[in-house]
């Protein structure tokens, strides 16, 4: 089989819903979530099989609801590299540190996947037309695999998002409406577009695919590590659909056998002007309130209210992780420090998960022997304004 999809759940009130149809929210207002026979998994899907499949994230599709090969949309995403990072590490004290560089899929970040799986679905069940808010990347990605799968993509996002992002949208094809707020207010906008022209919900988490997309940086983690699990996973915390992902996907692997032991911990990351998951984490919530006057440097993070925040907090607290946010002072500064000792250039979502690891350290949270794995979201190059460095010199003669 090419997938093993059963249905979809709300992971509030437990109703199921058949797959094949066209869902978003479950009727309580929560994400729903999809699963899996994963006992039938278990028995007919082999670690040997799998590694006669294409270095691509569809290499997991018996795990993944697209259930036609040919309705996969793709540009070649997943398998991105898991690169140590020795000399960082050994300066913060981590010598098993190491980066998921997401930086080098399709439209430059993370975003790709969860475009991949939920652009595939939504061509599956006949979508032409499909409308979403975003920070910059995700409607960037979603407007290329649009473009790719003959859909036509209508994205909200805030006019101080990264240029680059814009104009992704814009040469794919994409219709773009900029606004002067925050994503929940371009949120708003798509809602009553979506009320008025009837197009498909592709908001984060309102759709239920795009986590599956991103839950396979969890399963080529695993798979990189030779199917062990490492100890800590730092994410760079907006909306949160990748800890899910990475959460759901490392349960699943559990059940079917290929992985053993404690689950890593994870560790979401936000930034000091815009951190209601820390918040919450700290005051022992299971659910954020809405951040207000959000802004940050690290603009992929700048969501002062997830839909999935529960989801989120019950992965940090199921796994013993935490919840950390940095000053805008410190991302930048880690951004720099890490391009200088390891020549990566990271995007500052990534950067963020640098520090926080550096501050854990610190803390006595993360430990000397520990397997660590900072999670970069992104290419550098797409936020050129985040860099502050000095003037070139200016050489008349030639020489240096």
């Amino acid at each position: 089989m090419y997938s093993y999809m059963t249905h979809l759940q709300c992971p509030k009130c437990k109703q199921s819903y058949e797959k094949g149809d066209i869902h978003h929210l479950c009727e309580c207002g929560s994400p729903l979530l999809v699963q899996y026979d994963l006992e039938r998994v278990k028995q007919e899907w082999t670690k040997d099989s799998l590694a006669e499949e294409p270095l691509s994230l569809w290499r997991y599709h018996p795990l993944l609801p697209v259930e036609q090969a040919k309705d996969v949309v793709t540009f070649g995403e997943g398998m991105t590299p898991l690169l140590p990072m020795h000399q960082y590490g050994a300066t913060i004290g981590l010598p098993q540190l190491f980066m998921k560089d997401e930086g080098l899929l399709p439209t430059g970040s993370f975003k790709a996947r969860g475009a991949a799986v939920g652009v595939s679905m939504a061509k599956a069940l006949g979508i032409k037309e499909l409308a979403m808010p975003t920070n910059g990347n995700a409607g960037a990605a979603w407007a290329q695999y649009g473009a790719r799968a003959g859909l036509r993509a209508h994205v909200v996002m805030p006019e101080d998002a990264p240029e680059i992002t814009r104009k992704e949208v814009a040469i794919s094809g994409g219709h773009l409406t900029l606004i002067d707020g925050l994503i929940s207010d371009a949120g708003k906008v798509v809602a009553e577009a979506i009320r008025t022209y009837g197009y498909y919900d592709a908001s984060t988490l309102k759709e239920p695919y795009r986590i599956e997309g991103k839950k396979t940086m969890g399963l080529e983690i695993c798979e990189q590590l030779k199917w062990t699990l490492p100890d800590v996973i730092l994410y760079p915390t907006g909306g949160g659909v990748g800890l899910i992902g990475i959460y759901k996907a490392i349960q699943e692997l559990r059940t079917i056998g290929w992985v053993k032991g404690e689950m890593p911990r994870l560790v979401a990351v936000q930034a000091e002007g815009c951190a209601p998951i820390v918040d919450a984490f700290h005051e022992g919530r299971t659910e954020s309130t809405f951040f207000e006057n959000a802004h940050t440097a690290a603009f992929g993070i700048n969501v002062p209210k997830a839909i999935g925040d529960f989801l989120v907090l019950e992965a940090i607290y199921e796994t013993n992780g935490c919840a950390i946010a940095l000053s805008d002072e410190d991302i930048l500064h880690e951004q720099q420090v890490v391009a200088q000792l390891e020549g990566a250039f990271l995007c500052p979502e990534g950067a963020a998960t640098f520090a926080a690891a550096k501050q854990l350290v610190q803390t006595g949270w993360l430990k000397e022997d520990d397997v660590v794995i900072c999670l970069n979201t992104g290419m550098g190059v797409k936020y050129p304004e985040s860099v502050q460095v000095e003037s070139p010199v200016i050489s008349k003669n030639g020489s240096i």
